[in-house]
């Protein structure tokens, strides 16, 4: 914007201002923006007679609020139009590194800036579009689910950064069109941001938000945690829509063609080889899980025995404390004389009490185990299931992409096929125009030879007309 600048004013604290306002607005004032077929034209205002035709017949043709109105309308269609046609040639999901869509973000910060009222603060004055896309959330009650995601991110410290956000989330949902016609249609609540010459206030910004329709066809996946959306300097790149005559347009198109084809088989191979290294970690899974499946298994028949073993130990303290109840009995009718065998018996009879008492809590802590073990086993047997159809699908995945792959191997053959013919067909073109210089060449000594011998003609007929002496 330096360039557009008058350079043979002295600089007073006045222009520094308005140098300033001009560079961080990227507004052409003294240029007007027009659209010739898919090019972008700059054309200064003094060598072109405006006509009303493409402003409203209410406005002055020379108004540079409505010049910057009309040329930030052209770049949003510039932006928009090479933004679909970009996209639709890359056939993937757009990401934030994506340089046209960086530049579509920054028009359409352009076009929410232009006409801002300014609210003075006490760190100064202050121009955010943030308030206005805040009206969104109380005429759709189903955008406040992005009013409230912008707030929830992490970073975002100013009103611009947050509006920004915003941008990308309802590009994101595919409803960036739909929010705009909201806000615009409800001229009267957005009066309270932006001045009545503002282009949300006019009709330009009807027409961008319609044309915003057309972003619905494209997929984003914009990562915001790590970008630094407050400090961006948003700068409209004029290089991207300007036009190049150097090259023709079809070789253009063709080495964009195959540039895409080896970009795909690039992204094709890249993700095969993701797949197969996913595929290889899962299987070593597999027999990780069927290696302590199996211990598992051999763990659980080995506490089965040992629970049927402390079963039958069980079943003999009973019955041994049954027949030491007996005897007990037996024992009371005896004479006082056997009272230190009945003592002893007692004793016994306590001792195999406790031992009782231990097996029957070993027995509750091994039915306990093998219960958990069953769980565990259960557990193990879903997860393995899981895993195996996950295995299936990107084994399916890698059949699917390695068909793609084929396709794209058989169409770049197909054209270093076509790029040999071609060259043979020049070669036989060189080899004619030899063939036709060696034959002009040819055709210049007989036209000599016929010449020379036109004069040797016209010098004996002469001879011969003279009369005798």
């Amino acid at each position: 914007m330096s360039d557009l600048t008058p350079q043979g004013e002295t600089p007073t604290p006045t222009t520094d201002k308005i140098t300033q306002a001009a560079r961080e607005t990227i507004y052409l004032c003294n240029f007007r923006v027009s659209v010739d077929g898919e090019w972008l034209c700059l054309r200064e205002l003094n060598d072109i007679s405006l006509t009303p035709d493409p402003e409203p017949a209410h406005e002055d043709p020379k108004d540079p609020i409505a010049i910057e109105r009309l040329n930030l309308m052209n770049m949003a269609k510039l932006s928009i139009k090479g933004l679909i046609e970009s996209a639709l040639n890359l056939g993937r999901t757009l990401d934030s590194d994506y340089a046209p869509l960086q530049q579509f973000f920054v028009v359409m910060e352009h076009c929410l800036k232009h006409g801002l009222k300014t609210k003075k603060t006490f760190l100064g004055q202050n121009k955010s579009f943030w308030g206005a896309l805040e009206l969104v959330e109380k005429l759709t009650p189903e955008a406040g689910e992005i009013t409230a995601s912008v707030k929830d991110l992490p970073g975002l410290k100013t009103p611009l950064g947050r509006g920004r956000a915003w941008l990308r989330l309802a590009l994101m949902q595919k409803k960036l069109s739909d929010y705009m016609k909201t806000i615009i249609n409800r001229k009267d609540l957005l009066s309270e941001f932006y001045e009545p010459n503002a282009l949300m206030m006019e009709e330009e910004g009807a027409v961008i938000a319609g044309l915003l329709v057309g972003l619905n066809v494209i997929d984003a996946n914009l990562c915001m945690k790590g970008e630094d959306l407050d400090s961006q300097v948003g700068v409209i790149d004029f290089s991207m829509y300007l036009k190049d005559g150097g090259h023709s347009s079809k070789s253009a198109e063709g080495d964009g063609q195959i540039t895409a084809i080896l970009d795909q088989k690039n992204y094709v191979e890249e993700l095969n080889r993701h797949l197969s290294a996913s595929v290889n970690n899962l299987q070593a899974k597999v027999d990780a899980l069927e290696k302590s499946n199996t211990k598992l298994t051999e763990e659980l028949a080995v506490a089965n025995n040992r629970i049927i073993t402390l079963q039958e130990d069980v079943e003999r303290v009973k019955e041994e404390s049954s027949y030491q109840m007996e005897s007990r009995k037996a024992l009371r009718s005896d004479s006082a004389a056997e009272g230190q065998v009945l003592g002893e018996t007692r004793k016994q009879l306590k001792e195999e009490t406790l031992l009782r008492l231990d097996v029957e809590r070993e027995l509750e802590v091994q039915i306990g185990m093998k219960q958990e073990m069953e769980l565990s086993m259960k557990m193990l047997e879903k997860d393995i299931c899981e895993k195996q159809d996950a295995l299936v699908e990107l084994r399916q995945q890698l059949e699917d992409l390695r068909a793609i792959n084929q396709q794209l191997s058989h169409k770049s053959q197909s054209a270093d096929a076509s790029s040999k013919q071609k060259n043979e067909v020049i070669a036989r073109l060189e080899e004619k125009i030899n063939q036709m210089s060696g034959t002009v060449k040819q055709l210049e000594t007989s036209e000599k030879h016929l010449v020379k011998q036109a004069r040797n003609l016209s010098s004996a007929a002469g001879k011969l007309l003279q009369p005798p002496q």
